[in-house]
């Protein structure tokens, strides 16, 4: 499979300017819930307010995804971080039902790190797991929500969500975008389906997946 390329005038000229005009709305129009949110994860939760994590962007290139954190820093006696499910607490879970701790990765976007929608940018350990038609979800840039977010999420298996992820890659239109975004605030605020998988508090590791296919 060859390496994708923008082929349509949406995704050659409009994408990248839309993305900062979603941004710069979201930062300003819903300014008073970033501080909001940030004061109850400073008080529930302490500090750092903001969570960062390296991620593979477009190209693989790696960057610094921005959250509020939903977890505590709990740890057992020999200094190991405990297990999500039992760091996560019930504040941090309705942060994910609602999709409130992904608010910060609008910075993200804004500095092109990400798009607003694209396969979600995943953990910098997973890379050399990727088979080679995988390996195409960084083609793009990732995205604050993707095709495969809003067809399963973290109820489908890694294999099915790389699948969408890769079809999203290869079929990029505008009309597209919209619904995705609108499936979004449905499944996300309304109907808040797909946080948890069947086996984790989020989604099971790949490296484990990948070793036992």
């Amino acid at each position: 499979m060859e390496k994708h390329k923008p082929y349509g005038v949406y995704e050659r000229l409009f994408k990248r300017p839309l993305d900062i005009i979603c941004a710069l709305l979201a930062l300003t129009v819903f300014c008073w819930l970033y501080v909001i949110v940030a004061i109850l994860v400073k008080i529930k939760l302490g500090s750092p307010v903001i969570f960062k994590q390296a991620r593979p962007g477009k190209n693989e290139k790696i960057f610094n995804l921005y959250k509020f954190r939903t977890m505590t820093d709990g740890k057992d006696e020999n200094g190991n971080l405990l297990p999500d499910e039992i760091r996560i607490t019930k504040f941090g879970k309705f942060l994910r039902k609602t999709s409130l701790d992904e608010l910060p990765e609008a910075i993200n976007i804004l500095k092109g790190d990400m798009s607003v929608v694209g396969p979600r940018p995943l953990l910098v350990k997973y890379l050399p797991y990727y088979n080679e038609k995988q390996k195409h979800r960084h083609d793009v840039r990732p995205g604050l929500t993707g095709y495969a977010q809003v067809n399963g999420r973290n109820m489908i298996s890694w294999d099915e969500k790389f699948d969408l992820d890769v079809e999203y890659v290869n079929k990029i239109t505008f009309i597209g975008d919209i619904k995705i975004v609108l499936m979004t605030v449905f499944k996300s605020f309304i109907k808040r389906e797909g946080i948890t998988s069947q086996t984790s508090a989020t989604m099971e590791d790949f490296t484990e997946y990948a070793k036992n296919r």
